[in-house]
């Protein structure tokens, strides 16, 4: 293969749009759900807590080692239920990541509570733990750490300082289905997990979203809380006084898409980490860019995106991430930024100052500014090939910038 690179000239890893064709679409359309949906469609029983909600409830809760799960209409409002559930409102603060989507920051404010912004560890991108002890006052009832990107938060040291500190932990899964830690499904680590089933997300039925839990009253107060006050473990309890409800049910075309997902999840999760290590030993004597990293070895990341780390150090003098970007792009592959900036300067976080309160946030700005590079998770859906060429797109353009 060409060391020249293609901007410059040389020949690509990839030909033009080669990539798709060798990786799958998305969404994935499975065939053995076609038929299920028109018979859901012609049968008039559409949702309002129907079949396929039922069966999808514990077996999900179950693929996350977790004893129940509660779904609802996105995974902002499962966020929002989450708290809701848990008691915390006016006058309480929750400490949240400065790298994360905007509903991690905004289920706070939707209970009338203060978020509070920390730093993330450099290396997993997740919320750095010295910083959420470094946070804590009278005021703080609760943690939201972010599996982000499917590198898993250091739960042991989280939960260490929320038992502390006599904290709830709501884990925001929305990128780590079926990811684990020591060997433990995501969302039955903390209290509650929440989980988004969005368009991009790795299990989708465009949207979705649900809490997963091992306490029983948590797990009924958070369906009520969704389901306009009734009970899913004895709908003959009378309606709850004094908790906060909203209508966020979900409609059973959602829980049959995704029941039916689930029977693929351990074999899309382990392609994916097969085509992450790969890539892995491609760039592994190439001390410009390393790939992020989880809390602890025995992590099973999902990889949501799969992310690289430029490290600036070794990057010769005048390159820019963007000429980085471009150069890769030129071989073939498609990379991007994530979310482009940290959550508090996202164009959609238009929420004023005195709402949220921020500490300091060096890394998150250093992360997003200089250093993350993403791959989607389908380029990691192909042949052992497919990822060896991938890495050698990342490679090839790294070595030339590298001092």
């Amino acid at each position: 293969m060409s060391n020249t690179l293609a901007i410059n000239g040389g020949k690509p890893v990839f030909a033009e749009n080669e990539l798709n064709s060798l990786t799958p679409s998305w969404p994935i359309a499975y065939p053995e759900t076609e038929q299920k949906l028109i018979e859901l469609y012609r049968s008039g029983k559409w949702g309002c807590y129907s079949k396929h909600e039922k069966e999808l409830m514990p077996a999900f809760a179950k693929f996350q080692d977790a004893e129940y799960s509660v779904w609802m209409c996105n995974g902002t409002t499962t966020l929002e239920c989450a708290l809701i559930a848990l008691g915390i409102g006016p006058g309480d603060e929750v400490i949240v990541p400065g790298v994360t989507w905007i509903a991690t920051a905004q289920a706070p404010l939707y209970v009338g509570a203060t978020p509070v912004i920390v730093d993330i560890d450099p290396n997993t991108l997740c919320i750095d733990p010295v910083k959420i002890e470094e946070a804590i006052t009278p005021r703080t009832k609760a943690i939201i750490p972010v599996h982000l990107f499917s590198s898993v938060a250091d739960m042991d040291k989280i939960n260490a300082i929320a038992k502390k500190h006599n904290l709830a932990v709501v884990e925001d899964c929305a990128h780590a289905h079926g990811a684990k830690q020591h060997g433990k499904g995501v969302g039955s680590l903390g209290d509650v997990g929440s989980f988004s089933f969005q368009l991009s997300k790795l299990m989708t039925a465009a949207e979705g979203g649900c809490c997963t839990t091992n306490n029983a009253k948590l797990a009924d107060d958070i369906f009520r809380a969704s389901h306009i006050g009734n009970s899913f473990l004895d709908p003959k309890v009378p309606l709850q006084e004094g908790l906060m409800c909203h209508q966020y049910r979900m409609t059973d075309f959602q829980s049959l898409i995704i029941l039916d997902q689930l029977a693929h999840q351990e074999e899309l999760r382990d392609r994916r980490e097969r085509s992450a290590q790969i890539v892995r030993d491609v760039l592994k004597d190439i001390p410009s860019v390393k790939m992020q990293a989880s809390s602890y070895a025995d992590d099973t990341r999902a990889y949501y995106f799969v992310t690289f780390l430029l490290q600036p150090e070794f990057v010769k003098e005048g390159v820019s991430r963007a000429d980085i970007y471009a150069a890769i792009r030129a071989e073939g592959l498609l990379i991007h930024e994530g979310w482009g900036c940290p959550l508090y300067k996202s164009p959609v976080w238009n929420i004023p100052g005195k709402m949220y309160i921020k500490k300091d946030t060096e890394v998150c700005e250093d992360v997003m500014y200089n250093r993350v590079m993403c791959c989607s998770n389908t380029t990691f859906l192909g042949t052992d090939d497919v990822a060896a060429r991938v890495g050698e797109c990342i490679a090839k353009v790294m070595r030339a910038y590298t001092k």
